[in-house]
Parts: C-alpha cells; sequence; structure tokens
C-alpha cells in the first residue's frame, strides 16, 4: 500500500483528514508550553526538535516541518520510507528540516535519549507488537519535560465494531487486516505504562470520525478513538 501514501483520496484519505485536528492539537499544545520564547506566526514550531515515531509515508511528518519544526520520521518498512523521502524532496523548502530514517523507535534510544521536544506516535500503537518497549523507548527519548502526544484505538466492543468490522467490512475505509483488536489499548493501560516511565498525563479526549464527510471531530467520548497528551517530568535521566 506504501505508493498510495499520498492520494488524499485513497487508503489514506481518513489520516490525511485526521491532520485538520491533530496538527494544530500539537501545535497549540507545544506553543503554550513554551509560551516565553519567541514565536514566528509562520514558524511556530520554531526552535522545536520533534520524533514522528511511525512515520509512514510522511502525511504527520511534513506539516510539521512546514510549522518550522525539526522533524525524524522513523518507519521499520523501507518503502514507506522511499515514498515520504521521494515526497519530501518535491519541496525544497522543507527538505533540510526532515531526516527519514528506516528503523523501530528502540533503534533511536541508544543514540538520541533525551533529544526531543516532542515525540508524537498517531495511529501506530495499535499496530505495535511489543507496545511496552515501544512506549518505554518514546519516553527515553523526550527531554525532560517534553511532550508525547498519542491518538489510537481504545480496546472496547465499540471499536472492534466499528473500527474493525465496519471500517474493514461494510465501509471498506481501510483494507482488511489492516487492525488486530487485540493490540487495541484502553487508555488506563495506557496511562499505565507511561506512569512507569515518569510522564504525566495532561490531555485525553475522544476523536471521531465521519466517513460520509471525511472529517473528524472532537468529542468527550474515549470507548472509540482517543488522543494522549503525556509530559515526561522535568528532571534529568539521573534524578537530580
Amino acid at each position: 500500500m506504501s505508493y498510495t501514501w499520498w492520494d488524499e483520496l485513497g487508503e489514506f484519505k481518513a489520516l490525511h483528514s485526521m491532520n485538520a485536528i491533530r496538527i494544530p492539537w500539537i501545535r497549540d499544545t507545544l506553543t503554550r508550553k513554551y509560551e516565553q520564547m519567541p514565536l514566528s506566526l509562520a514558524s511556530p514550531l520554531q526552535d522545536k526538535v520533534i520524533l514522528d515515531a511511525g512515520s509512514g509515508g510522511g502525511i504527520l511528518t511534513e506539516p510539521l516541518a512546514r510549522l518550522g519544526a525539526s522533524v525524524i520520521g522513523i518507519d521499520m518498512v523501507e518503502e514507506n520510507i522511499k515514498v515520504a523521502q521521494t515526497h519530501l524532496n518535491q519541496d525544497p523548502h522543507i527538505v533540510s528540516r526532515v531526516k527519514y530514517i528506516q528503523a523501530a523507535v528502540e533503534d533511536l534510544v541508544e543514540t538520541e535519549e533525551e533529544k526531543f521536544d516532542a515525540v508524537v506516535s498517531s495511529e501506530v500503537v495499535e499496530h505495535v507488537s511489543d507496545l511496552s518497549t515501544f512506549i518505554s523507548s518514546c519516553c527515553k527519548l523526550l527531554k525532560p519535560g517534553g511532550s508525547l502526544f498519542i491518538t489510537t484505538l481504545n480496546k472496547t466492543t465499540m471499536s472492534y465494531g466499528l473500527a474493525v468490522f465496519a471500517a474493514e467490512n461494510v465501509l471498506n475505509l481501510v483494507p482488511k487486516g489492516t487492525h488486530d483488536w487485540n493490540k487495541f489499548i484502553p487508555p488506563d493501560d495506557l496511562q499505565y505504562m507511561l506512569d512507569k516511565n515518569g510522564l504525566t498525563r495532561s490531555l485525553i479526549h475522544g476523536i471521531i470520525y465521519n466517513p460520509l464527510t471525511n472529517r473528524w471531530t472532537w468529542i468527550q467520548d474515549t470507548s472509540i478513538n482517543y488522543a494522549l497528551h503525556a509530559v515526561k517530568a522535568e528532571h534529568s535521566k539521573h534524578g537530580i
């Protein structure tokens, strides 16, 4: 499916549509956190270093770079990295601010520990086999005070009915087999992992997709999709 990443009406159209809410969410959270710093209206994320963990074809990576951030996108699939790099090369204004690496997030810890102002993992954790190690690695990569942004799927009967059965078999929003409900994670379980790694949850909110309008909306209900923001404690890795 890698060749369809940048087809906004193709297999990944819901991810393209999600940018309308997840980009402002990340931007506004980070600019409020660092509001004491001078911000350019055109580049509100200037001087921020962000990791896009599970960057796919770069659908989220590129918009973050256009807001001024320096972004590293990592993905384990070689074809995804090639597609992302090819598309990036078409925009000379951001090519110097983006670096793509074929790797797992765990591979970066040894060389990039406590480097990032933010780590973003959007629509990724529900595909990860060893989620505990993945979350631990994301947390290690954050600077003290850094932000972790996650969007994912709750593990409920509603999420199975809508995000798996209906989306794959009735509405054909994603190919069959895209999701494994057994890998979905309830917010409380995800929060437990974050707590163990020194992160405090700042926000959790539900989001819902309307396939008829191709739009995402913030809602209170987290029983299907949800977004979570957590912040790493302000201390060194030695606890001083």
